[in-house]
């Protein structure tokens, strides 16, 4: 079950969007999704926060570098907290064209975590532009590969911003413990009819 605290209510927050179409919509988004992330994320995280952004490509990742802070010595090591992602935000573009000239497609399948029933996730799925490293997180493989209903949900939506490049879309993990495997997985896009289309799903 979500739990209600961790969520943000997404449509009255595009409610709060000045009436300028589907670009002033997601000029909005962009704005305010990280700092509300942000909010959430440090009013139920137990653990100091260090959250540094960087891009790549087309997309924003806003990250929790936790294990700097204890480089710097400002907290004690604590093996049981992960540096994580905190949230990814950006525009689906086609992958680019592999060193070997091979280009990842739609529906080529996942990398397995050996010995789990669990895959190799991306936030953002390469295919429509996501990175690797901090884009990759320990998936529930029903979900990843779309074998239940949830992850049939899950596999539509990215293949709506496949489909449709250029569609602004976001991801926003949440978390129970320290670690870096998320226990939900909120994921969210606009349609090119203005529309938002946001749904959350277990982990």
């Amino acid at each position: 079950m979500f739990l209600p605290h961790h969520q943000i209510d997404y449509e009255a927050l595009c409610s709060l969007s000045p009436p300028t179409g589907i670009q002033g919509l997601v000029s909005f988004l962009r704005e305010q999704l990280p700092q509300k992330w942000q909010d959430v994320y440090s009013a139920t995280t137990s653990h100091a926060t260090n959250i540094v952004r960087y891009e790549f490509r087309t997309f924003t990742y806003l990250f929790d570098q936790y294990s700097g802070l204890e480089a710097m010595g400002d907290v004690p090591f604590d093996q049981t907290i992960q540096d994580r992602v905190v949230g990814v935000l950006g525009t689906s573009a086609p992958a680019r064209r592999a060193r070997t000239g091979r280009r990842r497609s739609w529906g080529d399948p996942p990398e397995e975590l050996v010995g789990s029933e669990r895959d190799k996730g991306h936030f953002m799925a390469h295919a429509i532009g996501g990175g690797l490293e901090v884009n990759v997180f320990s998936q529930e493989r029903d979900l990843n590969r779309g074998w239940s209903a949830q992850g049939r949900t899950y596999r539509e939506m990215e293949r709506y911003c496949y489909t449709h490049p250029g569609t602004f879309c976001f991801t926003c993990p949440v978390y129970e413990d320290g670690t870096a495997v998320p226990r939900w997985l909120e994921f969210g896009l606009v349609r090119e009819d203005g529309s938002l289309w946001v749904e959350v799903f277990d982990n």
